[in-house]
């Protein structure tokens, strides 16, 4: 019967690339079957995540198509990118052996599918696609991906360099990753917090087929956050660093005008004085908000409400090949 591959699609109004995206997700899927990779039952899995436009239609018409690969989850309402990602790794977790994660948008290379899996039988639980370079990105996108990750790995968190969402995970590293019980998801830190063998598959991510990203510049900050605040506590450390910075500093202010004063030169002007005030009230808001964050996780943690909730699914019961 051969090893099942899930290969987990996460959609958000993705209608214009969507037919496209399944074309070519089917053909490497027959290619790697006929190659003897993967087994008869492997199959796509997209997960709609609450889009508005057209996107789960396609989805239940594909899956209805006679002898089709596809099947589909849909979420209730728009839960983001990692909880729709995680929704369909959960759902694929009791039906495959090893599952590959790629976004709708055709930019990840599906030919680096082939290297992922070799690279699973011989012994990795996890791979990672890791673009070889950003050459396609504008100089603004490549310069805050790139800080972006050289500021993760200051502060202490474990992640690939160039690394997104593009990724094979074994079976026995899914359930692991099913122990994590955190709303605030960022899979490309949790990931390497399983410990499972690792490789690394190279490629160059290509233009978009068509229409537009879904990640806008707001939602690429959240993520951006959930990475800092999930993986580190770094931020409070530096707050509390800060703070004794700030206090030598007075205290040696509070010398030098003792001494100015017993020399009978006190300090005139009030610049000095404003000037630390505003920097320590600077100082104290941005500690509040750091402080505040963290609370506030914490207290959506504490609260424990799902994920996710998958309001339909399509094509999930069928065999491939079976009658439907």
């Amino acid at each position: 019967m051969g090893d099942v591959l899930y290969i987990v699609v996460p959609c958000y109004n993705e209608e214009e690339v969507l037919r496209e995206t399944a074309r070519r997700l089917e053909e490497k899927l027959a290619a790697l079957k006929s190659a003897g990779k993967i087994g008869a039952q492997s199959r796509v899995l997209f997960v709609n995540d609450g889009s508005k436009d057209a996107t789960w239609p396609i989805i239940k018409e594909l899956s209805e198509k006679e002898n089709s690969v596809f099947a589909g989850v849909s979420l209730s309402r728009n839960r983001g990118h990692q909880n729709a990602l995680f929704a369909g790794l959960m759902t694929a977790m009791e039906r495959a052996d090893v599952t590959i994660s790629i976004d709708a948008d055709l930019q990840d290379d599906i030919d680096a599918m082939d290297a992922m899996i070799d690279l699973w039988r011989g012994g990795c639980d996890v791979v990672y696609g890791v673009r070889a370079s950003r050459q396609s990105d504008t100089f603004l996108k490549r310069a805050t991906a790139e800080g972006y990750y050289r500021l993760l790995e200051t502060l202490g968190c474990d992640v690939v360099f160039n690394h997104a969402d593009f990724r094979l995970l074994s079976a026995r590293a899914l359930r692991a990753l099913s122990q994590f019980g955190e709303s605030a998801l960022f899979l490309r830190g949790l990931v390497p917090m399983l410990g499972f063998k690792a490789g690394v598959v190279e490629y160059e991510r290509k233009a978009r087929f068509a229409g537009e990203s879904k990640y806008s510049v707001r939602k690429m900050v959240q993520l951006a956050l959930d990475g800092v605040f999930s993986l580190s506590l770094k931020p409070i450390r530096l707050i509390s660093g800060a703070g004794l910075v700030v206090l030598a500093a007075a205290a040696l202010a509070f010398v030098v005008l003792l001494v100015r004063v017993f020399l009978d030169k006190p300090v005139e002007g009030w610049a000095w004085a404003t000037a630390s005030v505003w920097g320590v009230g600077g100082l104290v808001l941005t500690a509040l908000g750091v402080l505040g964050e963290y609370a506030g996780r914490t207290l959506m943690e504490v609260k424990r409400r799902p994920r996710y909730i998958i309001s339909e699914t399509a094509g999930l019961n069928h065999d491939i090949g079976e009658t439907k």
